[in-house]
């Protein structure tokens, strides 16, 4: 199953998370959904605060083509030799900064089975371990890249986060909207047969403003209909 992506800007990707104290079908279907998700979106590393869990546990596949899990992972180690790299992350689509890290790892984790695994990693596999590890303690790639450009990113997501939810409002009172002009259309519609049947309340002009009444509720029905589209 496919799992929504958190972006910059949500709480639980600035949060410290906490260790995972189970592991169950319940934490190996989750490593499942989160590898589902992370091919969908073309990724290559996905931790659970990106997904909205504040748990540490990261999924990854890196370019030999290996899915590993990482439960409750520890980088016990880092080499002093450090690389440049260009990092996106699929919680700040289409932003990348070029980061420098260690070129090599030392991690212990828990695989999805409970299992204690010791890891010694290099080149592209060592930066994505330590980039989704930094996930599990709040820390973004632009954490450790230019300020300025952190700075820069973060408003541009915030203010694209904010047109977002003003546009979720406008379609949520628009169907607001909608549903009560159906509802008083439906009323009008009802009074209008009641009359029709009844002859001692059959009153022609009343009639016809019930009707022009139902028209224009109709033609407010359809406009919105079409700013909708």
């Amino acid at each position: 199953m496919v799992l929504n992506i958190t972006k910059l800007g949500e709480d639980v990707l600035r949060q410290k998370a906490t260790p995972v104290t189970e592991i169950n079908d319940d934490i190996r279907k989750l490593a499942e959904d989160m590898f589902d998700t992370m091919i969908a979106a073309n990724g290559v590393g996905l931790a659970c605060p990106q997904v909205g869990l504040s748990i540490r546990m990261f999924v990854i596949i890196a370019d030999d083509d290996v899915r590993r899990v990482f439960i409750n992972p520890q980088i016990i180690k880092t080499s002093e030799e450090t690389c440049d790299y260009e990092e996106g992350c699929l919680s700040l689509p289409q932003v990348w900064e070029v980061i420098n890290r260690p070129e090599k790892v030392t991690v212990q984790a828990l695989d999805q089975n409970g299992k204690p695994f010791t890891l010694e990693a290099d080149g592209f596999l060592a930066r994505i371990i330590q980039h989704e590890n930094d996930h599990l303690d709040g820390i973004l790639y632009i954490d450790r890249g230019d300020p300025d450009f952190a700075a820069k990113t973060t408003e541009q997501f915030k203010k694209r986060a904010e047109r977002a939810a003003e546009k979720a409002k406008a379609k949520e009172e628009e169907i607001q909207k909608q549903e009560r002009l159906a509802k008083e259309a439906k009323r009008l519609q009802e009074q209008l047969e009641a009359d029709s049947k009844d002859p001692n309340r059959v009153k022609i002009r009343e009639a016809e403003n019930t009707l022009n009444q139902i028209a224009t509720i109709s033609k407010e029905i359809n406009f919105g209909e079409c700013d909708e589209k």
